[in-house]
């Protein structure tokens, strides 16, 4: 076991997911508002990391699209899930990391999709691994809400901020359902080999 602890937050660390891919490579995400990309190799620091994730606010979860493993879901305490890819984390700034390990890379790219449904905190968020481009999110507002990615909006801009290209019902295109028939749901995953089943828990 590494005894050096991977320190790259001010705040705590409210998720972990391993890439699904890169088997020395994880995520976090924190109540500080940032998320991190960390190196078992290197791990007393981040190899990159994007401050101010969520506007301020906390990062509650993330997830790694099993598919396109450059693509990453975040989800927040403002009711945003967002979209990143990882290509675009390149380094704005570098530091040092801590003990004197190689420079570590912080950034602040754009999300390439970001929507603001949930009226509550983001609890949950997952890729389904049989669709490249669906994603459930869930949020203490009692909602699963269910995204097709691949939709675009009417001008053609998909990326350009929270809910972009809403029809005249006031519901963003890539919106294909929404659950609402559990309280205080805490956790939703896809089913590895069925499309489309998911299953959540709740606090009822």
């Amino acid at each position: 076991a590494n005894e050096n602890p991977s320190a790259g937050h001010s705040g705590s660390v409210e998720d972990l997911k391993w890439s699904p891919t890169e088997k020395t490579v994880f995520g976090s995400v924190s109540a500080d508002g940032s998320i991190a990309i960390w190196d078992t190799r290197r791990p007393t620091s981040p190899m990159i990391s994007v401050s101010n994730a969520h506007s301020n606010t906390d990062v509650n979860v993330m997830a790694w699209n099993s598919n396109i493993t450059y693509l990453l879901g975040s989800g927040g305490d403002d009711g945003s899930f967002k979209v990143w890819d990882l290509r675009t984390f390149a380094s704005s700034k570098s530091k040092i990391g801590k003990n004197g390990d190689q420079p570590s890379s912080v950034c602040q790219p754009d999300p390439i999709a970001n929507f603001k449904w949930h009226s509550g905190p983001i609890t949950s968020i997952d890729w389904d691994p049989n669709d490249e481009s669906m994603i459930a999110v869930s949020g203490a507002d009692n909602q699963v809400s269910l995204w097709d990615l691949s939709v675009e909006a009417d001008d053609g801009d998909l990326l350009s901020g929270p809910n972009s290209g809403k029809d005249g019902l006031g519901l963003p295109p890539q919106l294909l359902f929404v659950h609402q028939g559990q309280n205080d749901v805490k956790e939703i995953h896809y089913h590895p080999q069925i499309t489309g089943l998911i299953m959540s828990t709740a606090a009822d």
